[in-house]
């Protein structure tokens, strides 16, 4: 499964955040939600980070299952739609966008498991198979 992961650097004007987040919703959330092959869109709104870490106003996450999917989206004519929406977007915002792709792996937690399962995992664990 693949996850492109667009990270909106810098920080959304003061006094536009209800603004820029409520866009959000209401003209990119519709595009995003119709890329070819997307399987699952989240919007991520920063609101902490670690001493001297960069800020991110936000996160836009979208799953493919594979990259061909990915790539269909990238080309499609809904995601130059939303290229152009998020164009108005940016008036809001000072900073950068830049688009990370990334190789997913889901693991489940321990509260999803099975007590049998939890031990087994236990017993075995990495490197003992």
């Amino acid at each position: 499964m693949i996850i492109r992961y667009a990270l909106f650097e810098g920080e959304i004007h003061p006094g536009r955040e209800s603004e820029f987040r409520r866009f959000v919703r209401e003209r990119l959330v519709p595009l995003w939600t119709q890329f070819p092959g997307a399987e699952e869109v989240r919007v991520l709104d920063g609101t902490a980070r670690d001493e001297g870490a960069p800020v991110y106003a936000m996160a836009l996450a979208i799953r493919y299952p594979d990259m061909d999917a990915c790539n269909k989206a990238l080309h499609s004519d809904v995601r130059f739609q939303s290229r152009d929406v998020t164009g108005e977007l940016l008036k809001m915002f000072t900073g950068r966008v830049h688009h990370h792709v990334f190789e997913a792996n889901e693991f489940p937690t321990a509260r999803l498991l099975r007590r049998d399962e939890v031990s087994e995992i236990r017993v075995r664990g990495p490197g003992r198979d």
